[in-house]
C-alpha cells in the first residue's frame, strides 16, 4: 500500500484530500496549529515550516508520495518544497504540487493551458511559479502540478465568506470582465485520486471545462443559496474582458471526472 503524506492536512484542500485517500491508501497528514483532534489522530503529525525542518518527518515516514496542499509564510513554503525536492531526487518519491491559477495572471487575453509559459504580476502568483520551475527541472516521474481555480463547495471558505456578506446585507466586490472558471472540492479530490491511481505524470489543470464571468457566477451562488437581490459593487480594471481561467488541452481526464460551472454551482448550494 503507498503511503502517503499530505502538507496542510487541517486545510480545506488537505483534509477533504485525507478524506478522499484514507480507505485506499496509508495516509498521513502535518498540521501546523495545536489541536486536540488532529493529536490524538496518529496519522497527523504536528510540523511548523517556519521553525522545523520537514527531513525529520520525511525520513521517519518515508512517504512514496508527498501531496503539497500546505499555506502560510511564502519564503518558508520555498525553503519547504527545496527540501522536499532533495528527498525525492534520493528516495525516488514524488510530489504532488497544488498550485493556482495565478499563474497565469499577468496573461489577460485568452485562457491558459498547461504548457503554456507561466507570467504572474501578484506576488502569490510569482511565488508559485518559482517552485513550479524547480519541479519542471526534475524527471516527469517525480511530480504533479496541479493548478485549482477557485475552489468552491458546500462548505467551502468561499461560499462562507459569501453567505457573510448576504446574511449582513453588505455588498460584495465582484468583476464583471474577468472570465474565469471554477471547480468545487469533492470533484478536485476525486480527480487527484485518480492522478495517483494511474500514476499521472506532468501538469493538470482541474477547472471547469467552460467559463463564466466572475460577477455572472457569484450570481448563480447567491441564487443557489436562496438570497434575493444580493447587493454587489462592480470593479472594473479594465475595458475588455480579461480572462484567468486554466482549460486541459494536453491532459485531459475521463469525462466522469470532469466538471461544469453549473455543476460547481449546485455542489456549493445543495442542501
Amino acid at each position: 500500500m503507498k503511503k502517503i503524506l499530505i502538507l496542510g492536512g487541517s486545510g480545506f484542500i488537505g483534509n477533504a484530500l485525507y478524506k478522499e485517500l484514507l480507505p485506499y491508501f496509508n495516509t498521513h497528514c502535518s498540521f501546523r496549529t495545536p489541536n486536540d483532534f488532529f493529536e490524538e489522530n496518529h496519522q497527523f503529525h504536528q510540523f511548523d515550516m517556519e521553525t522545523e525542518n520537514i527531513d525529520i518527518l520525511l525520513q521517519n515516514l518515508k512517504p512514496d508520495i508527498i501531496i503539497s496542499a500546505t499555506r502560510g509564510n511564502f519564503d518558508a513554503q520555498v525553503n519547504l518544497h527545496f527540501s522536499i525536492i532533495r528527498y525525492l531526487v534520493n528516495f525516488k518519491s514524488k510530489l504532488i504540487f497544488i498550485s493556482s491559477a495565478n499563474v497565469f495572471d499577468a496573461f489577460t487575453n485568452y485562457p491558459s493551458y498547461e504548457y503554456d509559459k507561466t507570467l504572474s504580476m501578484s506576488v502569490y502568483g510569482r511565488f508559485k511559479i518559482k517552485i513550479e520551475n524547480a519541479l519542471l527541472r526534475l524527471p516527469n516521474h517525480m511530480y504533479n502540478i496541479v493548478r485549482l481555480p477557485m475552489v468552491f463547495g458546500k462548505n467551502s471558505p468561499r461560499v462562507k465568506e459569501i453567505r457573510g456578506f448576504l446574511d449582513v446585507n453588505e455588498a460584495m466586490e465582484v468583476f464583471p470582465n474577468v472570465v474565469i472558471n471554477t471547480t468545487e472540492i469533492q470533484k478536485v479530490t476525486q480527480q487527484i485520486h485518480y492522478i495517483i491511481n494511474r500514476n499521472k505524470q506532468g501538469v493538470f489543470h482541474l477547472g471547469s471545462k467552460d467559463l463564466i464571468h466572475q460577477k455572472d457566477f457569484i450570481e448563480d451562488i447567491c441564487e443557489g443559496l436562496g438570497y434575493e437581490n444580493p447587493l454587489f459593487k462592480n470593479v472594473y480594471d479594465s475595458n475588455n474582458d480579461r480572462y484567468l481561467a486554466v482549460l486541459p488541452k494536453d491532459n485531459k481526464l475521463p469525462k466522469n471526472l470532469q466538471i461544469t460551472v453549473k455543476d460547481v454551482v449546485e455542489a456549493s448550494t445543495k442542501l
